[in-house]
């Protein structure tokens, strides 16, 4: 299942982030970085999918 979530948040980070913790102030943040810019949105993305 990790593996899923981390090929989603590479595709789709707010996705990826989603599918770990819901909608809270994390997916919010990640939302808010990949809109800043696609990388640090899946760099965020595999940072929460690590370290849960």
């Amino acid at each position: 299942m990790d593996l899923l979530r981390v090929l989603l948040a590479i595709l789709l980070p707010p996705l990826g982030v989603f599918l770990q913790v819901g909608i809270g102030p994390q997916f919010w943040i990640n939302i808010l970085l990949t809109l800043l810019g696609y990388i640090p949105g899946i760099v965020h993305a595999i940072w929460i999918i690590a370290r849960r």
